[in-house]
């Protein structure tokens, strides 16, 4: 049914207006980079005018870490919560009124300085890492559900890309030249509260998910409306079905709980799928080659390495806007993997140019040239599709519980990722990305047996996969070994207006 890829005005819209959560999230991200050293002067400062004392080196290294590191861990309570939020107000509702949290933690980073107080840094840094966490879970899952089956993996892909570009933003706007000065530092970490208010402005007139009224409010009449105002048809008798399908199914069952997720057949291989693949996001290294990316410029001899570490973030969006374009042409599956195997390799060649950077004059180049690719190949999968899939793998019952216990395995991996990695380059120097060749590959081989392609595929559809199998007595790893073939390449029903 080719109406049904129809982009309206009122999609594009409602997409864009969630995705300034997901700019959030990458601008909170990259915001605290900059301006590091200013930041730990303000620290030192502080605290001699407290103690009349310089702060001794330990303490401060503390403080840092712990100004740094209490963004994950709002993140991981904040992303755990996320059920609570979607299912009592809505998806539209939740991201509306989780900007509180945005605009209280962005005022208290922003009066810091003005307050000479560090504790206010710190707290405003775990409120808006509890709004990010939020945020990760409710942006994909409302996408997901105003996108018609044909677009959802495009739309999906947009989550991501609001991350790629806040990131981009955090950087340009740390550079010394624009606000990571001593005296501008407060306007780079309070700006967040800027597209808060943008999005609070903007989000009443989005509409609530079609799935959300039909489903948990039983308001048919409301989301027919929505439905035709989102896809631009008027006959979305189809999707309404779909929907009515799903809730008559959801009535038979209990309420799923997280818990639930693990003990019951239907949900268990589904949600390990989830967790995986938010694991092979955070364990394939992306985050330790930002870190390590102006050290390598550096040593090839680029002047200004921070400007080419900028030039990273510039191809961290470009091949993002080019998965958007793939995602439906060549599936999750088959990008994921393509992602994961590309980014083995270009380790396995920074690994040899970080060896022979003393002995080899040009190797740096090939430094340069395997970090570009590397992020670029992260972008085409890993990147965006661990954060849509883990929607489309589960029905509107336990979805809440799933984008949950995903997102809180995501942002603690991230947080241990963060705290481990520098001990880890003391431990293994040249050779620590390595380590991130070894999962690559882990998950390379999960992803080519465990993961099944989703593309044009409606919810139910995927969820009842699951299940037939569970209901066969077959044995997930048995199912997977013999019948690879039907669980990665069923195909679409004939209304779902996928175009394979």
């Amino acid at each position: 049914m080719e109406s049904k890829k129809k982009i309206t005005c009122s999609l594009l819209t409602a997409v864009s207006v969630a995705v300034i959560g997901s700019l959030q999230y990458g601008y909170n991200i990259g915001v605290i980079n900059a301006p590091e050293e200013i930041l730990q002067s303000f620290i030192n400062e502080t605290w001699i005018e407290r103690t009349g004392a310089p702060i001794s080196q330990n303490l401060l290294t503390s403080l840092w870490s712990l100004s740094v590191a209490i963004f994950s861990v709002g993140g991981m309570i904040g992303s755990f919560s996320v059920g609570l939020f979607v299912n009592r107000f809505g998806r539209r509702n939740s991201m509306l009124l989780v900007n509180i949290l945005a605009i209280l933690g962005g005022t208290l980073m922003g009066f810091a300085k003005m307050a000479r107080a560090v504790e206010m840094l710190i707290i405003g840094r775990f409120v808006i890492g509890l709004f990010c966490g939020l945020c990760t879970g409710f942006v994909p899952m409302y996408i997901s559900e105003v996108s018609p089956t044909a677009l959802r993996g495009a739309f999906g892909t947009m989550n991501q890309l609001g991350v790629v570009v806040g990131i981009l933003v955090a950087q340009i706007f740390g550079l010394d030249v624009v606000m990571g000065t001593v005296t501008l530092w407060p306007l780079l970490l309070g700006f967040t509260v800027v597209p808060a208010i943008v999005q609070c402005a903007v989000l009443p007139f989005c509409p609530e998910s079609p799935r959300f009224l039909l489903i948990n409010k039983m308001e048919e009449e409301k989301a027919q409306a929505v439905l035709r105002k989102l896809h631009g048809v008027q006959d979305v008798s189809g999707d309404i079905q779909e929907m009515k399908e799903e809730s008559a199914k959801m009535s038979q069952e209990k309420k799923v709980t997280i818990a639930e997720l693990f003990r019951s057949p239907n949900y268990r291989q589904p949600i390990i799928i989830a967790i995986a693949l938010q694991l092979s996001q955070q364990f394939s290294g992306i985050n330790a080659v930002f870190y390590y990316s102006t050290g390598i410029f550096k040593d090839a001899g680029v002047e200004k390495p921070v400007y080419a570490t900028i030039a990273a973030g510039v191809v961290n969006v470009i091949f993002t806007v080019v998965s958007l374009f793939l995602v439906e042409r060549a599936g999750r599956r088959t990008l994921h993997l393509i992602g994961l195997g590309g980014m083995a390799v270009c380790g396995v060649i920074m690994t040899i140019a970080l060896v022979l950077k003393d002995s080899v004059s040009w190797i740096g180049y090939i430094s340069i040239i395997g970090t570009l690719a590397f992020v670029a190949l992260f972008e085409i999968g890993p990147g965006p599709i661990p954060w849509f899939i883990v929607s489309e793998l589960f029905s509107q019952g336990p979805r809440p519980a799933a984008v949950a216990v995903a997102g809180c395995s995501n942002w603690t991996s991230n947080f241990l990722v963060a705290m481990l990695f520098p001990y880890a380059v003391q431990v293994f120097k040249a050779y620590v990305f390595l380590i991130f060749v070894g999962f690559l590959v882990l998950f390379f081989v999960f992803t080519f047996f465990k993961v099944p392609e989703t593309k044009g595929r409606t919810f139910e559809d995927i969820s009842s996969g699951f299940e037939r199998r569970t209901e066969d007595g077959i044995s997930p790893a048995t199912v997977e070994k013999n019948s690879m073939v039907e669980l990665t390449h069923i195909q679409p029903t004939k209304d779902n207006g996928a175009n394979i």
